[in-house]
């Protein structure tokens, strides 16, 4: 690469830089100064840490180490704003990021700026020194902030349906105006030596790697995700009442909390009602059932007659399809109805029956950087194919997230699969 391609690079960079930032502060320009301030359950954060935290991941790995004109405008932003980096010093504990009134949302917008200050003058200096280690990070930054700005969609939404006057994040929130959904299709793999994980050529997480084959017997794959119509007929023949149904542990996480339907369900007299971003709504049948943990896909999988995927199996199909979907950049916001095509990425995210583990040969980041992924690869299971707050550039047919087996408040739903 000449020196005028790496300036380019970076220029290309700084560009990105701004649009991400631009997008996390978009989604809280319709937040109230209060709702700013809420955290509802351990799992969420409030929407003002979200927006310092994600500035912290700049400060702390780029400004502070490497840009020697740069100052702190506060020492102890770097314990409040630290999310679990034990190699990076102390941090202010999750639970209790809500019982902070203080620094304000004025204060932390403050920060904010004076982060993206420091970062406009050191691309300065990457223009005329590229340097690919600093790029790398930055790009695993705005990679992180993207993550956030999924996670603040799905913590705004859990936030307000705490509150019992149901208020709406957003009001010009379109309803689906498709009252119907495609039929299920099949999809048939062929059984093979698959070769699995990020080719590389581009970002990726370092749980997406190595690349390595995989035997993968014969197997088909739902071309769409179950919808609400189909959840309920599951509810509607006792499913959440026969334990032949479910796993020992789903079976006492839904009688421990009561759970008789998925999360934001309600009913109003015979009818159900499901809290959106748009408010509350009545429940769409057509729509993917979205909200179910890992439990609950499973249970429903074992009433269908059907069993959940694994993650190889979904990253086999999803190298296959054109990466198009419900994704963030649609605007909804909300699982939609499948098309004629199906449903592949975007919409939800799909529960599979892999645990979160290493890859063959697994070695995490050198540094602070190493506890970005590999210390939770524990307990926790994997879901594929994004949803309808994740970034479409920032999804991949070897994207793995995960999550805690009883966790709701994701964008999650369920993908059918079955043995040829």
């Amino acid at each position: 690469m000449t020196m005028l391609d790496e300036k380019t690079a970076v220029q290309q960079l700084r560009a990105r830089y701004q649009r991400v930032r631009k997008v996390s502060e978009n989604i809280c320009s319709p937040l109230n100064t209060e709702d700013y301030q809420i955290q509802s359950i351990v799992e969420t954060s409030p929407p003002k840490w979200h927006i310092a935290h994600v500035s912290w991941f700049f400060e702390t790995f780029l400004l502070k180490p490497h840009a020697t004109d740069y100052r702190p405008l506060h020492p102890q932003y770097e314990v409040l704003f630290n999310s679990y980096y034990e190699t990076i010093g102390k941090f202010h504990p999750r639970a209790k990021r809500g019982l902070l009134a203080r620094p304000s949302v004025d204060e932390i917008y403050a920060y904010r700026r004076a982060v993206d200050a420091g970062m406009e003058a050191f691309f300065n200096v990457l223009e005329q020194s590229p340097d690919a280690q600093h790029q790398s990070f930055i790009e695993l930054g705005l990679n992180h902030e993207q993550q956030h700005q999924e996670l603040l969609c799905m913590d705004i939404k859990y936030n307000f349906s705490v509150n019992p006057l149901k208020p709406a994040y957003r009001n010009d929130l379109a309803i689906s105006p498709t009252n119907h959904t495609c039929a299920i299709q099949w999809h048939e793999q062929v059984a093979g030596l698959y070769d699995i994980g990020h080719s590389g050529g581009s970002f990726s997480y370092d749980n997406e790697a190595p690349r390595h084959p995989h035997y993968v017997p014969d197997f088909r794959l739902a071309n769409r995700l179950t919808t609400n119509g189909e959840y309920l007929a599951f509810m509607e023949d006792k499913g959440y009442q026969r334990p032949e149904l479910w796993l020992a542990d789903g079976w006492h996480c839904i009688n421990q909390h009561n759970w008789q339907q998925p999360l934001y369900w309600e009913r109003d007299g015979a009818n159900w009602l499901q809290m959106t971003l748009g408010g509350l709504r009545p429940l769409h049948l057509h729509e993917p059932v979205c909200h179910i943990s890992y439990y609950e896909a499973e249970a429903y999988a074992r009433w269908a007659g059907k069993r959940l995927p694994t993650e190889a199996e979904i990253e086999v199909v999803l190298a296959g399809q054109p990466m198009t979907g419900n994704f963030f950049d649609t605007d909804s916001l909300h699982p939609q109805p499948a098309n004629a095509n199906g449903q592949w990425y975007g919409d939800l995210w799909a529960w599979t029956t892999t645990a979160y583990h290493p890859y063959p040969k697994f070695r995490p980041l050198v540094g602070s950087a190493g506890e970005y992924n590999g210390k939770f690869m524990c307990n926790q299971m994997v879901l594929r194919g994004g949803c309808c707050a994740t970034s479409l550039e920032h999804m991949r047919p070897s994207y793995r997230n995960f999550f805690y087996p009883h966790d709701r408040w994701q964008f999650s739903g369920i993908r059918l699969a079955d043995d040829c």
